[in-house]
């Protein structure tokens, strides 16, 4: 495999030698399951609280039974199609294993004129879905995981994506704003659950509509390989201080999915639009971090952990502490999210709140804010 590719000077990935492909197990969610250091009765207590019965509800604003209720309610979907083959097959779709949940399409390809005139139906077709955000980019073997999880046997398993598939298809769903507003809460949970739901069935329709047109195509959400790489590389956005995808339209407010597919596609191109001079100079998500697993220093090859990326030169967060954190208040946490300048459109940076709000550096926010719109 080769560590550096062309694509990388146009997404400024930083690429060494050192690099190697990421194990699902090493995941921190992953290891709440099989690693003494992260396991403990908090983080069962944490995933068992999805569902109702097991909600601790308890007379704090956003912690109360009705905002538990919305949470587990957004959630449900997603979980009924995660389980379909969980106990018999040990799969759980969208988040260890691709989605199976797809009927047989047509059995030749349909005869598009162009890759272009593919791309323009293809589009069209996902805006008709809810699609929020759509991009294409090539198959890239470094982002797809050296290998799954077992939920089964704790223990790696083969990736199923066929490695002859050319074209990623990446989406892109945002999240209420309204609710990722009232973080840290169980009702902000809604927004992330809701995301999850609106990327599980976009995935699955517009899976199944490429299935339909004659061509093979795969759904992925959080399984099976990196997200925020392949979306960078697809010209959805940039990778912010908190490790997230930032875009132009719902800054790091989004869920991601992609669909592995052989449908002749036009290749969209990364875009820079200033990302990484505004994050050099805010540190707003550093500062508001509880647990401060956000670094405050310059991008750098430092992985704190099995469930950090080796090789690769960038701010990257350490899992062990915001774990531990969503454990303990018995529910996720998107601060970073919710902190952000950026999480709104990007037309509202040039506004002086949002340049005071990150921190001292007024003059320079400006500058970057200024730049993020040219």
């Amino acid at each position: 495999m080769t560590c550096k590719k062309p694509i990388d000077k146009k997404t400024g990935f930083d690429i060494s030698e050192a690099f190697s492909r990421f194990d699902q197990r090493n995941e921190i969610y992953c290891r709440s399951e099989w690693d003494e250091e992260i396991k403990s009765k908090k983080a069962t207590a944490f995933f068992g609280g999805h569902y109702m019965p097991n909600a601790r509800a308890r007379k704090a604003d956003g912690f109360g039974q009705k905002d538990y209720a919305l949470r587990n309610a957004t959630w449900h979907v997603t979980n009924v199609l995660r389980d379909l083959r969980r106990k018999s097959d040990d799969r759980k779709e969208g988040f260890f294993d691709t989605f199976t949940a797809q009927d047989d399409g047509w059995p030749e390809p349909y005869d598009f004129s162009s890759p272009a005139e593919a791309t323009g139906n293809l589009r069209r077709a996902a805006v008709s879905m809810g699609v929020g955000l759509l991009g294409v980019c090539e198959y890239d073997e470094r982002w797809i995981y050296s290998a799954r999880y077992s939920e089964r046997a704790q223990e790696s398993k083969p990736v199923d994506i066929p490695e002859d598939l050319p074209y990623v298809i990446v989406i892109g769903e945002p999240m209420d704003i309204d609710l990722t507003a009232t973080v840290p809460s169980a009702l902000s949970g809604s927004a992330t659950g809701m995301g999850y739901t609106h990327d599980t069935v976009v995935l699955l329709t517009l899976t199944q509509y490429i299935r339909n047109l004659g061509y093979r195509a795969v759904s992925s959400m959080n399984d099976s390989a990196l997200p925020i790489p392949l979306a960078v590389q697809a010209g959805l956005g940039e990778v912010g201080r908190h490790s997230l995808l930032i875009t132009e339209e719902y800054g790091p407010r989004l869920r991601l999915g992609k669909i592995f597919t052989d449908m002749p596609l036009l290749i969209d191109q990364p875009k820079r639009f200033g990302v990484r001079e505004f994050c050099d100079v805010c540190q707003r998500c550093s500062s508001a971090c509880p647990p401060k697993a956000i670094p405050t220093g310059e991008p750098s090859r430092t992985a704190y952990s099995i469930s950090n990326l080796n090789g690769v030169k960038k701010w990257t967060t350490f899992a062990e502490k915001c774990f531990r954190f969503w454990a303990g208040q018995n529910s996720d946490c998107s601060i970073c999210i919710r902190v952000c300048p950026l999480q709104s459109r990007l037309q509202q940076m040039v506004q002086p709140p949002v340049a005071k709000s990150c921190g001292n550096e007024v003059a320079q926010c400006h500058a970057a804010g200024r730049h993020l719109l040219q």
